[in-house]
Parts: C-alpha cells; structure tokens; sequence
C-alpha cells in the first residue's frame, strides 16, 4: 500500500506540473528550484546506476520471478519506442510522399527519435540481467525469435537515425563532401527506415502473443501487433506537437501553427480509428463485458482508452480546439500519457493479475526514468543551441518582427 501511495503522489505531482507547463501557472517558488531539483534527479540516477552494476538488479528494483519486467522495461523502452515514432513519420511524410511543407519540423523531428532510442537503448543495456553480453544477437541469430527481431531492427534504425541526424552536424563541422554523400543516400535511408521502424514497433506487440494465457484478455489479442503500430503514431505525432511548442516557448521562435492543427487533426482520426478498432476487437472475442467488472485492469483500460484516446480524438476533431495553441498541447499530453499507460498495463499491470501485485516500482526505478526524461530534454535543448536544427531564414524573420515591436523601432 505504501509503495502505491508514493506512485500516486509522484503521478499527481507530474500530472500538477504538466498543467502548469501548459497554462503557464507555475508557481514563483518553483522557478528558482528548477535545477536543484533536475540536479537531485541525476544525482539519484548516479546512485541508482552505482548500486545497480556494484550489487545488481535486485538491490535497485523490486523486479522478481514473477515479475521479471519493470518501469524501465514498460515505460522506458516500449513507451520511449512508441513516442519516438514521430520520427518515421516525419520522413516519410517529406521525402517519400513530397509533402514539403513538414521540412521546418523535420530536423528536431529527427533529433527527439535519435535521442529517444539511444535513452532507449541506455535503459536496455541498465535493465538486462547480463549488460556486457548485449553483443550476443550480433552474432548468435535465433531466426524464430521476434526479440531477435526486434534487437536487429532497433539497431538498424538507430544506425538510420544517426545518418538522417548527422546533416546539422557536418553543416557545422564544414564537411560539405560528406555532406552532400549523405544527401544523395537521403531517400533509400529513409525507406530502410520507415521499414524496420514498422517492424519492429509491431513486434514489440507480437512480444505478447506468445502469452494468451497470461496477458489479461483485455489487452491480449491477435491484433496486439497492429495495436502497437497505429497507438505509436499518434503518439510520435502528438510528441512533436508537445516539441514544437515548448521549443518556440524557450527559444523564442514561432510556432508552425498550421502543422500543429495538421498533425492534430492526423493524430485525432488515428485515434478513431485506434478505439473502434479496440471496441471491435474486445466484442468479437467475447470480451466487452470485463470492461465494467470493477478489477483493477478494467478502471485502468477505462482510464487509458476514455481519458486517453476518446478525450483526445474528440477534442482533436474539434476545428476551434485545434485553433488553440493549449489546446492542441492539452491533446497532445493525453495521448502521451495514453502511450505511456498502455505499455505499462500490457507490460506490467495485465502480466500482473492477482489480489495484490507482484511489482512495485522501487524510488531509484522512479528516478532513473525521471533522469532519462530531463537528460534527454537537456540535450534536446543544447543540440538546438549549437547546432542548425530550425531553419535559419525563419528564425531571422522572427528576429525582425520581434525587432518591429521594440520601443524606438518603425512599422512599415
């Protein structure tokens, strides 16, 4: 009961934050305490990690045999999978279907999904039993495997990622040679990428077919694959509207109001379509009904599929909600934290059914999440800063207008 109530407090705090964030209520007595309170995160994490390669697994988590996967497994790599999708969807959306008005997005687009697999990654080598045998996939092949699958395809797109992020880097090095190399290999890249990133966020569903007596019935099925698939790409979408606005929040630039209304209003029908799909699944197998029993597993599908998918579609369906910067934002934060819930329920909560769980959280898996969080938005951030991640002319007719509105200054 303990550990519960801690979660729940934490979950309430983040959840006070976000809106804050959001309507720009944050208190006067949080600003200053800002970086205190990111440095006691890392300074947790660096604990954590001390304790976890000095005495191993068992003395930083409360994992055991029957539940060997925990928060770093469900919300850190199968959630930070699924909200970095935005990054294929981007690419494909510019350079295969031409739609060239996405182009301003692209490069942060790009950089949140590099950052987000390499965090996925760190969190995989921190979570295995046995770290420095990562290697052993690269050479020992099980071809019936789908985390042989899944291993092969996330180090594949990690390799496109870094080549489809490499452009603002050599732009800032002067390696123009290189450059233009990698320019001219810009459109198989992407093409290699779409595909294993397809492949691999579905696999991490067929990762629970295996279970069908195991996984609770409602969040089991054959179309688990699919689930993963079509849930990860609102969410990649929803991540890049919460990016985009917060980035011209700090950095002063403007926000691709338009694109963000495009992409919400994209993300509101995959969300339609993601919930009748649900809806036609639960009745076909018989399993409707559990939705209202009362367990658990049913309050939290109610949570993530009303408050996390419905909430969201029909607000994104919306023109006028779409027309509001919060509100977009509002959306797009529900959808996130559907993503998050629903890996974390199919991983942890439906894997997990009995009168009291097997599992909880320990502080120092709560911290070293957090730390991913705020390591990443930090270097996020610094990439944007000395790199050329937005493009250049826009930031320069933000400059001037911002000029215009100075005292002393002309308006044409």
């Amino acid at each position: 009961m303990n550990g519960w109530i801690f979660i729940l407090v934490c979950l309430a705090i983040l959840t006070w934050v976000a809106l804050c964030l959001v309507y720009d209520k944050r208190p006067r007595f949080l600003r200053p305490v800002t970086a205190i309170t990111v440095l006691c995160i890392w300074v947790s994490a660096l604990w954590t990690l001390i304790r976890r390669f000095s005495e191993g697994l068992g003395a930083v988590t409360g994992m055991n045999d029957a539940a060997p996967w925990g928060l770093w497994i469900g919300a850190d790599v199968f959630a930070g999978v699924a909200l970095a999708a935005g990054g294929f969807v981007i690419a494909a959306t510019v350079h295969i279907f031409r739609i060239e008005r996405f182009e301003p997005i692209l490069r942060p687009t790009i950089l949140t999904a590099f950052l987000g697999y390499m965090l996925v990654a760190v969190a995989l080598f921190i979570d295995i039993g046995r770290p420095l045998s990562w290697w052993h996939p690269l050479v020992m092949w099980q071809h019936h495997s789908i985390m042989f699958e899944v291993t092969w395809c996330v180090i594949l797109y990690s390799t496109v990622l870094a080549i489809e992020t490499s452009p603002p880097l050599l732009e800032r090095l002067g390696l123009t040679r290189l450059l233009k190399l990698v320019k001219t290999t810009t459109i198989p890249v992407v093409i290699a990428g779409v595909i294993l990133s397809t492949m691999h966020q579905s696999s991490l569903g067929s990762l629970y077919l295996i279970v069908p007596e195991k996984l609770y019935p409602l969040w089991y099925s054959p179309l688990l694959p699919v689930f993963f698939l079509i849930s990860a790409v609102a969410a990649g979408m929803c991540v890049i509207i919460v990016e985009s606005y917060f980035s011209a929040k700090i950095l002063r630039r403007g926000l691709e109001s338009m694109l963000m209304r495009d992409l919400g209003r994209a993300a509101g029908i995959i969300l339609f379509i993601y919930l009748a799909m649900k809806m036609a699944d639960l009745t076909a197998r018989g399993h409707l009904e559990m939705v209202f029993e009362g367990s658990l597993q049913s309050r939290l599908f109610l949570v993530e599929m009303m408050g996390c998918v419905a909430l969201p579609a029909i607000l994104l369906s919306i023109r006028k909600f779409r027309l509001l910067p919060r509100g977009l934002l509002t959306a797009a934060f529900l959808v996130m934290a559907g993503i998050v819930l629903n890996r974390v329920n199919v991983s942890w909560i439906g894997m997990d059914v009995s009168d009291h769980l097997h599992y909880i959280p320990t502080w120092m898996e709560i911290a070293l999440s957090l730390a991913f969080i705020t390591g990443g938005t930090v270097v996020f951030f610094l990439a944007v800063h000395y790199l050329p991640i937005f493009p250049r002319a826009e930031d320069e007719q933000i400059d001037e207008q911002v000029k215009s509105l100075l005292p002393g200054s002309r308006v044409a």
